[in-house]
């Protein structure tokens, strides 16, 4: 860039005293400050700009390649599955299902699934409030201990031997 030294920034500074003039020349260092601070923003801008396209391009250029991979993959798989499945096909090809095993698969009935059922077929809702975390139970103002209607009256009635205080 341009070589400024102290000197030469004198020299400008005493020509510029001269030819402006006392008056004029604090105006003048301030606007062309304000134009040296215009320019540096704006070529800070186009840096940004042309560093951003660039890194655009790139990226565009990555999903492209990606996207390229995930369908050679998606065809891998869709061409194996393909094979497999004739390959299976070519091996049960002569067999059908029996009748007396009713179907098979389609029959299956976890043994979880019956755990959960109360005497009439319903679901138990005990099982279904516990499995609530105590979190979200707090949130919704749902009961975590449950009280007989006694115990509670207990638990809010003022002790008989107990003297009361001014304040209670």
């Amino acid at each position: 860039m341009i070589d400024l030294g102290i000197s030469k920034l004198a020299l400008i500074g005493a020509v510029a005293l001269i030819v402006i003039g006392p008056e004029r020349l604090p105006r003048v260092a301030r606007t062309v400050g304000a134009l040296v601070g215009r320019a540096q923003r704006y070529i800070n801008d186009v840096k940004a700009e042309v560093s951003r396209e660039v890194e655009l391009e790139e990226l565009r250029k990555m999903r492209t390649e990606f996207e390229d991979a995930a369908r050679d993959v998606e065809r891998t798989i869709h061409k194996e599955v393909s094979e497999q499945t004739q390959a299976l096909n070519e091996a049960l090809g002569g067999i059908e299902p029996s009748a007396e095993s009713g179907g098979g698969v389609s029959d299956f009935v976890p043994s979880w699934h019956s755990a959960h059922k109360a005497h009439n077929g319903r679901k138990s809702w005990r099982v279904k409030q516990g499995a609530r975390p105590l979190w979200f139970k707090r949130q919704n103002n749902v009961r975590v201990w449950v009280q007989s209607g006694a115990a509670r009256v207990k638990r809010h009635r003022p002790a008989a031997g107990r003297a009361r205080s001014f304040f209670e």
